[in-house]
């Protein structure tokens, strides 16, 4: 079901539960992502400032779909 999200703490969230549930470490996520450990933390962590390019990519790569409505 699909579910809002405000900001970037709930897409955080999001991530973090997506790879605990496919069973994967951060260390994974990184690695597959071609980012840091550290990155995946921060963005895991809700933070504002992370890349948008490196929070859509590890969406892609956990197989988190993202859409937007008008």
């Amino acid at each position: 079901m699909p579910q809002p999200i405000p900001d970037m703490l709930v897409l955080g969230a999001l991530i973090r539960t997506r790879r605990k549930a496919l069973g994967l470490r951060q260390a994974d996520v990184a690695a597959q992502s071609g980012v840091s450990v550290p990155t995946v933390g921060a963005i895991e962590a809700g933070k504002a400032t992370a890349h948008v390019g490196l929070v859509l990519q590890i969406c892609r790569d956990l197989g988190l779909r993202l859409s937007a409505e008008d």
